[in-house]
């Protein structure tokens, strides 16, 4: 079976530098909030361009502590609304409600998965503040448009780098666009930890003093706290370990790019919508999606085949339980990218051989 993404065998790909940054924390006898976590902090931020990374415990954190953070500077309050695109994944709208914050819901371009800036006026009012932009799939989601939007109507732009480790537009990084970004650094991201990880990177140096003191209880000097906190904070370990793997970053960056080029120019089937040309720009490839009318039956026919294949994501937030007020909503672009989404194995450890299997095979699938 050809696994979605073999994390034991990527590890071993590296396991000597892995192992010489886990035993290089376990002999230092320091843990949390130490150098291993400072040097990555530098490093990210030096490889995103801004002037200031903020370690934390996962995006989703990430996510709300910026939230948090312009809550205290003033900038935002309990009640505004913030603009996102309806079919990211349920962590960037759960930053939002868990601040007391009103997502709007803007649908998606139907080519590019991303937030479809022509839709967003009609969204914009009185309590409209912000944007949330996500840079879904690894693909890049700014625009000019989007940047002459949010400087017209003065909105914060915020970003979820999650899944854009490495992404570029015009020379800069994504997580170095907005205001700030949030990154996670799960172990299956492209960027990715041996553990749960996260962090913000800005250039507004009071906001990341917030978000730094937020994520320590709200105490930015010991047993002195100014803001009520959440304990949110890198360990030593996943530090190190980020430390290196970002040195090879931009090389499986390179290996996903080819292996996506080598899916749209290879794959021939017509039941299937492959990712354009156009795509492939500004994407580091964290998902490689295809849409199909009939996924499950080809999510099955690819598994016969020893093919393992990953839906992202099968119900879209506005269809979810634990947000039962937007159940009625109609949004008929991100329904269909929820319901026909399928994810093509794409990762740095697969073989020529392995990638010419997943071409052919799912050339050869009649649905």
């Amino acid at each position: 079976m050809l696994k979605y993404f073999d994390l034991q065998r990527y590890t071993a790909l590296h396991r000597e530098q892995l192992q010489q940054a886990v035993n290089r924390v376990v002999d230092s006898g320091w843990y949390l909030l130490g150098n291993e976590v400072k040097a990555f902090e530098k490093a990210y931020s030096q490889y995103i361009g801004t002037t200031h990374c903020v370690a934390c415990g996962n995006g989703l954190d990430a996510l709300s502590l910026i939230f948090k953070a312009y809550i205290e500077k003033g900038l935002l309050r309990p009640g505004d609304e913030i603009l996102v695109p309806a079919n990211t994944y349920i962590a960037s709208i759960i930053s939002i409600t868990s601040n007391g914050l009103l997502p709007v819901l803007v649908e998606p371009h139907a080519d590019t998965f991303q937030i479809d800036a022509q839709q967003m006026p009609k969204h914009i009012g009185k309590r409209t503040k912000a944007l949330l932009v996500v840079h879904l799939y690894g693909k890049c989601a700014f625009t000019d448009e989007l940047l002459s939007i949010c400087e017209e109507h003065q909105l914060l732009m915020i970003e979820d780098n999650a899944q854009a480790h490495g992404c570029q537009w015009k020379g800069r990084r994504t997580g170095s666009v907005g205001h700030a970004a949030a990154h996670s650094f799960y172990p299956g991201k492209n960027l990715g930890a041996l553990g749960d990880a996260g962090g913000v990177t800005t250039d507004d140096e009071e906001l990341a003093n917030i978000v730094r003191a937020l994520g320590n209880y709200g105490s930015s000097k010991k047993y002195v706290f100014d803001y009520v906190g959440q304990n949110s904070r890198m360990d030593e370990m996943q530090a190190a370990v980020l430390c290196e793997k970002l040195k090879w970053l931009d090389q499986d960056n390179e290996l996903r790019v080819a292996i996506a080029t080598k899916y749209v120019d290879g794959i021939q089937n017509t039941a299937i919508t492959l990712p354009t040309k156009d795509y492939l720009a500004n994407n580091v490839f964290h998902i490689f999606p295809v849409l199909c009318a009939k996924r499950e039956l080809l999510q099955r026919e690819l598994h016969q085949r020893s093919i393992e294949t990953i839906i992202h994501y099968p119900i879209p937030p506005h269809k979810q339980k634990c947000y039962s007020e937007w159940n009625t909503l109609a949004l008929p672009i991100t329904e269909r990218i929820h319901r026909e989404e399928l994810s093509l194995p794409l990762n740095p450890t697969m073989t020529n051989e392995e990638v010419e299997m997943v071409i052919s095979q799912v050339s050869d699938i009649r649905l």
